[in-house]
């Protein structure tokens, strides 16, 4: 008599059909489950906050183009940017400096958030209607970058 392996007792002792079709529906599921997993992007490999806090000059060309290499040397694994602006730094975000919007909605259009400090905001008499339409808000300049570090953001000054 030949004996039995434990998975085919298992299948035996389910006597109908649909007990049957049930265990095999369910394992299908679990392989779509498993396949679906593993297709799934888990997102940029990396993830870095800049700080822009330098009145206009020389600090504003250089995050920009610092930004634009970044995003390109690391484009092949997915980097995921944060600019944050505050002190001197969010005159960058205002409309008066049309100089800078073009570079700057190139940055964002790229999904680059460039984000200006509420704080800043209220301290400057800088309203929502002052900044680019593409600039994102925060409560706080140096609270988004502490929240930022704890999730394991780079920071970048």
């Amino acid at each position: 008599m030949m004996s039995s392996s434990p998975a085919r007792c298992a299948w035996a002792r389910l006597r109908s059909p649909i007990q049957k079709t049930i265990v095999v529906i369910a394992a299908l599921l679990l392989v779509v489950a498993f396949v679906a997993l593993a297709q799934t992007s888990a997102g940029p490999k990396y993830h870095v906050v800049f700080q822009l806090t330098e009145p206009e000059g020389q600090a504003w060309d250089m995050m920009i183009a610092h930004v634009t290499n970044m995003k390109a040397a690391l484009a092949k694994d997915g980097v995921e940017v944060e600019v944050v602006f505050f002190g001197p730094g969010l005159n960058m975000l205002l409309k008066k400096n049309s100089k800078y919007e073009e570079r700057l909605k190139q940055l964002a259009d790229s999904g680059v958030t460039l984000a200006a400090c509420q704080n800043a905001m209220r301290f400057m008499k800088v309203t929502t209607e002052d900044l680019f339409p593409f600039a994102a808000q925060v409560d706080s300049g140096v609270a988004e970058l502490v929240r930022r570090q704890k999730e394991g953001w780079q920071y970048i000054h």
